[in-house]
């Protein structure tokens, strides 16, 4: 690969009457979403005005965010009321297990006990969380009323974190329909995600998630620094987030944005010991405990590590795992800067974040059911089409009844529930159906005329700094004059420039 002269500066249209460019209506471009809007009185109609009135695209969103997480509430009764407590199995039987409940008592929250600094009894000697979702969980703890029966403390506990956490949705749904500015509707796909309802109470991966997509907003917005400072708190609620730093290298690379790739690093690295550091000098050993579980986990439920495993009869051990996992994901690394280099155009920010956290799931040695909220946002703003999604969404759900239903075969004794081939079959819609939504995903590098976001003339709405600014750096096809982004039987859609550095285009 050598540097190259600027092939694109990409010019997005505007509305001239209003001085910005129109709202995209989904049930206007998408087909799924056409028909599934006759249950609520049909398409957007055309003299209808869309934010001018108290319900506006974001706060229709946010309502339609909180209504969802609260049947997900609602789905998890059976639990509340008794199966939390009252024999193993029906949990699974009723798909409604959670994390919270069992560990209020099971890591010493209900004790009074401080984590990573009190040492627990049983096999986990401290608190196996990341210091913010360790902090988040103890406030959630200050504010669960004390006395009476553990059960009731249980319940109580539970609620209080499933409020915070439907804090979170909220932010979560409205961070996404704000960061493509002019596709707020897009936000619906997340508020309306059947396995946000269904996985968000769980564990406390939704506060990741949140701030992963705040993060996306303030880096849509041209403001590295703030992304930085995001990301590094959603690092310090879960690992997963610090990999949208390879794809925002690739792209700063290809477009020489050097100083604004700096500032969000050096606002990463600060949040994220800003929040760990006084905890890694005062207790180091409960600090370790969860890079240290995360280590020695064995290969576990969802992974494809444990699907080879129980076919072949071979066990795999964590050690080997662990590296087979590293080998696959660096890969998957050079594979995404092949694709950020050789693409006709450079890829949108959040293309790329989708294809290198949806590499960390596929790869990884155990998927829990909530992991699939990592991918819901970058999911929406990749491949905003509601069918491909919603494939994707039937795929977990299968998913998610799957391991429930499994869980309840092993751990009973009539062995009621699915068998081991049918968990198998469960698995493998699993990684079919996130492998499906990657490939999308990467035909729509290839041949940009597809991306339904920039059919309307954009080049990168969630890119910041990336949207529209000229490539220093490119190999292979690149280094020939890209494609057009609208293909020629749409003319009635506004067409984008190639090779041009005219007056009016966005900042570079």
């Amino acid at each position: 690969m050598s540097p190259m002269p600027s092939l694109q500066k990409t010019r997005a249209p505007r509305d001239r009457s209003q001085g910005r460019s129109p709202a995209v209506v989904p049930t206007h471009r998408d087909p799924v979403a056409a028909a599934g809007s006759q249950l609520i009185g049909g398409p957007f109609g055309r003299r209808a005005l869309t934010g001018t009135g108290p319900l506006t695209p974001v706060r229709v969103i946010a309502i339609v965010a909180i209504g969802m997480f609260a049947l997900g509430m609602v789905q998890k009764l059976p639990c509340y009321n008794w199966a939390w407590f009252e024999g193993l199995t029906s949990q699974y039987t009723h798909a409604c297990y959670s994390d919270i409940p069992h560990l209020y008592e099971g890591r010493g929250f209900a004790a009074g006990l401080v984590p990573y600094f009190d040492r627990l009894s049983g096999g986990v000697p401290f608190l196996e969380y990341p210091v913010l979702t360790g902090l988040f969980m103890e406030v959630a703890a200050w504010l669960t009323p004390g006395g009476g029966p553990m059960r009731e403390q249980e319940q109580a506990f539970w609620m209080v974190n499933a409020g915070m956490l439907m804090a979170c949705a909220a932010v979560l749904a409205v961070c996404v329909a704000r960061t493509h500015r002019h596709r707020p509707w897009d936000g619906l796909l997340v508020a309306l995600a059947p396995s946000i309802a269904l996985t968000a109470t769980i564990n406390w991966d939704i506060l990741a998630v949140a701030l992963t997509a705040a993060a996306v907003l303030m880096w849509s917005r041209g403001r590295p620094l703030a992304f930085g400072v995001l990301l590094g708190l959603a690092t310090a609620s879960k690992f997963y987030p610090i990999l949208l730093l390879i794809p925002l290298l690739l792209l700063c690379w290809r477009a020489g944005k050097w100083r604004r790739y700096g500032a969000a690093v050096l606002g990463a690295a600060g949040a994220w010991l800003v929040v760990n550091l006084p905890v890694m000098i005062l207790a180091p050993e409960g600090w370790k405990q969860f890079y240290l579980f995360s280590r020695d986990r064995n290969v576990d439920f969802g992974s494809a590590w444990l699907l080879v495993s129980q076919r072949t009869g071979v066990p795999i051990s964590p050690e080997r795992a662990n590296l087979y996992a590293l080998l696959l994901m660096v890969v998957a690394v050079a594979a995404l800067a092949m694709l950020t280099f050789t693409a006709p155009r450079r890829p949108r920010f959040v293309q790329l974040a989708f294809l290198i956290v949806a590499a960390f799931v596929l790869t990884n040695k155990v998927y829990s059911p909530q992991y699939v909220l990592w991918l819901v946002p970058l999911a929406v703003l990749a491949r905003p089409r509601w069918r491909d999604f919603l494939v994707w969404q039937a795929c977990e759900v299968m998913y998610f009844l799957g391991v429930w239903m499994y869980l309840a075969f092993t751990a009973s004794g009539n062995k009621q529930g699915l068998p081991v081939d049918g968990y198998q079959f469960a698995i493998v819609l699993h990684l079919l159906g996130t492998l499906y939504l990657c490939v999308m995903v990467v035909r729509d590098i290839l041949t940009p005329e597809r991306d339904p976001v920039r059919q309307d003339g954009a080049d990168d709405p969630s890119g910041g700094v990336l949207d529209g600014a000229e490539d220093v750096f490119v190999a292979g096809r690149a280094a020939h004059l890209a494609r057009q982004a609208v293909p020629p039987r749409a003319p009635e859609r506004p067409r984008v420039e190639w090779g041009t550095s005219g007056s009016g285009g966005p900042r570079g």
